[in-house]
């Protein structure tokens, strides 16, 4: 036993990844995250929140029943194992990345941690019966998980010689300034949600939901959480128009403008939700539409706050296609005579 040990520790331990492939990983792990983050809305907005009133098991058991709600709840938990093996091997294959770097490892680890603490909250939140307060957290630390993993991309995108720091004080600022408006945006938004009809539980379902001004609670909370959304807005066309003027960076121009543009979608469909009486598709577009700008919002900030190095990045880049060309070459077996007269080894 002892011997077989030794031998699959000997063949992973001259396992590597190249950083464009460990760029993948944290990729996958981004997108991973971000979808359950929507399945989840989607339990909430169906009104299968507690379609399995127990955790982790449904019913006493270790299946659902054949009930729409049970299967809605259940296959979401369900796709927490995947996410979950996303999120470790991001972290795992931090120390597997060559030329290694502890940055890297640090924040890969706070995946699986976001992963285990969304879990531990789920239960919570089942438990406690979909209390708003509950519900309120769970979709935070969705937003918080976030975070890190849009920082391990952004960082496992560049090598750190080839990130700066932005000259630009007011840029850097406005930039912080973003990033806690579209947070507070998204905060009023579920607090928003948590006021009105769609609280989680199916029709009948003792739910708390958020009272504070009696039966205009819901009305109240929608109204701030537009007003921060406008001053949301206003600052990302602001900070739109200061990189344009400065001409600081194309790529973060583009990011911004992109930015603007999710913000447009977003009053757009929370104008017509709310007239028509809030439907269940538009809110979940709501809510799938404010995740994205969440992640467009800390684009832009790490863009920002730690801009490549002009000329750093393009060198990079034709080192990487160069080596990924000798790696085709490798792959298929070219003579080495032949290698000689290829662009890689040239």
């Amino acid at each position: 036993m002892s011997a077989r040990l030794q031998r699959f520790k000997a063949r992973t331990n001259n396992y590597t990844l190249t950083p464009s492939q460990y760029t993948r990983i944290a990729w996958v792990a981004l997108g991973a995250l971000t979808l359950i983050v929507l399945t989840g809305a989607a339990v909430r907005l169906t009104g299968s929140g507690l379609g399995c009133p127990e955790w982790p098991k449904c019913y006493g058991k270790l299946y659902p029943p054949l009930s729409s709600h049970a299967l809605i709840e259940f296959s979401n938990r369900t796709i927490t194992v995947p996410v979950s093996l996303a999120a470790i091997v991001a972290w795992l294959a931090a120390y597997r990345r060559r030329p290694y770097r502890r940055d890297l490892m640090w924040t890969s680890l706070l995946l699986p941690l976001g992963v285990l603490a969304q879990a531990i909250l789920g239960g919570l939140t089942v438990e406690g019966k979909l209390a708003y307060g509950w519900v309120m957290g769970h979709f935070a630390l969705s937003m918080v998980t976030l975070i890190a993993a849009v920082a391990l991309v952004y960082r496992a995108r560049h090598e750190p010689a080839e990130l700066g720091r932005q000259a630009d004080g007011l840029l850097r600022r406005l930039a912080w300034v973003l990033v806690f408006l579209c947070g507070l945006t998204i905060f009023a938004g579920t607090a928003a949600t948590a006021a009105g009809p769609h609280s989680g539980g199916e029709p009948g379902q003792p739910i708390s939901r958020l009272d504070f001004e009696g039966a205009h609670t819901m009305d109240f909370v929608i109204h701030r959480h537009a007003e921060v959304a406008i001053a949301f807005g206003l600052i990302a066309v602001l900070f739109w128009w200061l990189v344009r003027r400065r001409a600081a960076d194309r790529t973060l121009l583009r990011q911004a403008g992109a930015l603007c543009i999710l913000i447009a979608l977003q009053g757009l469909v929370g104008a017509v939700q709310y007239e028509t009486h809030l439907p269940t598709e538009l809110v979940w577009v709501h809510v799938a539409l404010a995740t994205f700008t969440w992640l467009a919002a800390l684009w832009c900030a790490a863009r920002a706050l730690s801009p490549p190095v002009a000329g750093m990045a393009a060198s990079r880049s034709g080192e990487g296609r160069a080596a990924a060309d000798q790696e085709r070459i490798e792959a298929v077996g070219v003579p080495a005579a032949l290698q000689a007269r290829s662009p890689a080894s040239a």
